[in-house]
């Protein structure tokens, strides 16, 4: 497992754990960053990321990305 601010770009990675307090699990959940589901990571520019859930794309500082652990 690693962290997805460190995941390879453009390379679907599964959720495998997600890290912190309730508030920012529930808020990762609201994105649908949820366990088991599937993440692409689309560019990471001056420490965000764009991400790829489902059919949106999301924005993540770098910070809420290293509580997110992913398996590829």
């Amino acid at each position: 497992m690693l962290p997805l601010s460190l995941a390879e770009p453009m390379v679907p990675q599964s959720i495998a754990k997600i890290t912190g307090k309730d508030e920012v699990r529930r808020h990762l959940a609201e994105l649908g960053l949820v366990l088991g589901e599937e993440v692409t990571v689309i560019s990471a520019l001056g420490g965000n990321l764009i991400l790829q859930v489902k059919d949106s794309r999301i924005a993540l500082d770098r910070e809420l990305a290293n509580r997110i652990m992913v398996r590829g």
